[in-house]
């Protein structure tokens, strides 16, 4: 048998070893790289909501800190008006109030009543200061009432509406929402008052959030790790991919056999 046959037949054999190695490698390392793919989750949910549950009193303003980092964003309170008449309501006003970048979305001195499902985002209007939601008015002189604001809904008051925000986070602007419901009583100014239920925001700066959406489309979603390129020469990673990573392993090991 002449040395060049020897040298032929030795990398055959070594490759049908290897090979059988690296089948049940390939098998092993696919079935842990799907599992990890299962275990891995974002690293940050892209709206983060808060349930509460807290009741406006006369003078004690309910803070709204969206994305709780210590520093109160919002606030919620009642107000009342003397004169030749009263005024009582509830507003919501960007904190501190009067000055900042913050805003709350809503027309002229009002804020809007938001249904569920309504877009919040840099496209809306957003009016910076003290904005009212709801109020009643009496005179001197007469026992009618007078009702103002979006959220008064001529004194039927209304249940589960939403503020939208716009306020900032380390000079980036994100979008938010607090759901609020309205009661109106009779006539002791102490029976109206609202009731926060909960509030959340949008992680990613700029983008727009849905009035009522406690977690966006990609909140459940597993990161991708796994690319369809397979760099060359033909790595681990690559067998990792299973079956088409082995494919390629041994196109490139029977190409090295036949030179």
């Amino acid at each position: 048998m002449n040395p060049s046959s020897r040298r032929s037949k030795t990398p055959a054999e070594l490759s049908a070893s290897i090979q059988q190695q690296l089948n049940m490698y390939a098998i092993a390392a696919s079935a842990a790289g799907v599992g990890v793919l299962a275990l891995l989750q974002p690293a940050e949910a892209k709206i983060v909501y808060t349930a509460t549950h807290q009741v406006t009193m006369h003078r004690t303003p309910l803070y709204i800190d969206l994305n709780h980092d210590g520093i109160n964003d919002f606030a919620i309170s009642t107000y009342y008006a003397g004169g030749s008449g009263f005024t009582y309501g509830i507003r919501a006003y960007q904190v501190p109030k009067y000055t900042g970048t913050n805003r709350v979305m809503g027309k002229g001195n009002y804020a809007y009543a938001l249904r569920a499902g309504v877009e919040i985002g840099p496209k809306k209007q957003f009016n910076p200061g003290d904005v009212r939601m709801a109020s009643w008015i009496e005179n001197d002189f007469s026992t009618k009432r007078y009702f103002r604001g979006l959220w008064a809904n001529h004194g039927k008051g209304v249940k589960n509406r939403y503020l939208g925000f716009r306020f900032v986070v380390n000079g980036k602007i994100h979008f938010g929402w607090a759901r609020v419901t309205i009661t109106f009583g009779n006539n002791k100014r102490s029976n109206l008052y609202g009731t926060l239920t909960g509030y959340a925001y949008e992680t990613i700066p700029g983008k727009a959030i849905i009035a009522g959406a406690t977690k966006g489309p990609d909140d459940a979603e597993p990161t991708t790790v796994l690319s369809s390129h397979t760099p060359e020469p033909v790595t681990l990673g690559a067998l990792a991919m299973g079956a088409p990573g082995l494919s390629i392993w041994r196109r490139e090991e029977r190409a090295e056999s036949t030179q």
